[in-house]
């Protein structure tokens, strides 16, 4: 089987390319080659999908699977299909949890859940791209799997604030410095491992009975915010210093915040799996989270440089807390 992942070495997919090559697939990467990742066993094609001039390396390539792991506009999706449309047997598209009805009305998600959230643009747009992708199968038939990750994990945080792509939250648990948890707490979320996700993602890879449907791959472990919080000091050798502050109040203090919580983290949620499992047997997420975020810390041990500790982060966590102080 001859796959294309447009990007492909990023924090989910790097595992499901590791997965992939070691199943025998053949797998080439699209990229620009500015990420030094290096995965054994890929072939790499240079380009800048946002530039056609750099793909004539590209054109001359028929494909059984397409997957952008990059596309997040309306746009890049009419770009992809003119591109691909003949050329691939299937495209997978690369959306988000987050497009699920928000705030939620029942509080288990099966893919058959609205997807509805004015709240973040980043998720509206995922929606549009979802919208235009399932015209093209009904009207052209273009072959479409779209497949909506939750907050997953491999080489960064999975936390609400100070975390994810930064190491600020952690750094200011190592030294001791007070840390946010919205809400109370206790709203249940899930963490799902990249090596996890792999397992459900690249049985999808040229399942023709995935042709037009959409699936959500998550673990299926369900903690509190304080708990995955608790989780990450434990793992750091720390007791953490927590400040509780509601999400709106938090989204008052710092808007920047308004996607990332009152349109994603910030009320319960429970995935049932139950139809990528069907789709894909061989599926199961086995790695909890006090085990996960291990192998991020050490990754992150080995690897200093991307211990990111934001300036500006740690002035709006003080300013939140600082308001929140003068507020009570």
């Amino acid at each position: 089987m001859k796959v294309l992942f447009i990007g492909g070495t990023g924090n989910i997919s790097s595992a499901s390319s590791r997965l992939a090559v070691s199943k025998g697939i053949t797998l080439y990467h699209l990229n620009r080659g500015i990420n030094k990742i290096e995965i054994k066993g890929v072939k790499t094609i240079l380009g800048d999908i946002n530039n056609p001039a750099s793909l004539s390396e590209l054109e001359g390539h028929n494909w059984d699977v397409v997957v952008n792991w990059i596309a997040f506009t309306p746009e890049d999706i009419e770009r992809d299909i003119a591109l691909f449309k003949g050329k691939t047997k299937q495209y997978i598209f690369i959306s988000s949890a987050s497009c699920y009805q928000t705030p939620l009305r029942y509080p288990i998600i099966t893919e058959s859940t609205p997807l509805f959230n004015n709240l973040w643009d980043y998720s509206n747009n995922k929606i549009k791209c979802e919208d235009r992708l399932m015209k093209a199968y009904r009207e052209e038939e273009f072959p479409i799997t779209i497949v909506r990750p939750s907050l997953t994990y491999d080489t960064v945080i999975p936390i609400a604030i100070g975390g994810f792509k930064e190491y600020t939250t952690a750094d200011r648990i190592l030294k001791g410095k007070e840390i946010i948890i919205h809400g109370d707490g206790t709203s249940l979320w899930t963490v799902t491992h990249s090596d996890d996700f792999a397992l459900g993602f690249v049985g999808l890879l040229g399942l023709a009975q995935a042709i037009g449907h959409a699936f959500h791959i998550t673990s299926d472990e369900i903690l509190s915010w304080n708990m995955i919080y608790e989780i990450l000091a434990d793992s750091l050798g720390c007791k953490a210093k927590v400040v509780h502050i509601a999400s709106d109040f938090i989204c008052k203090i710092e808007p920047s915040y308004t996607g990332t919580l009152l349109a994603d983290k910030a009320e319960s949620v429970i995935f049932d799996n139950t139809k990528i499992k069907t789709f894909v047997p061989a599926f199961k997420a086995t790695i909890p989270f006090a085990e996960g975020i291990k192998r991020t810390l050490h990754w992150l041990d080995a690897n200093p440089e991307k211990k990111i500790i934001d300036p500006e982060e740690n002035k709006r966590i003080e300013n939140i807390l600082s308001a929140y102080k003068m507020s009570k």
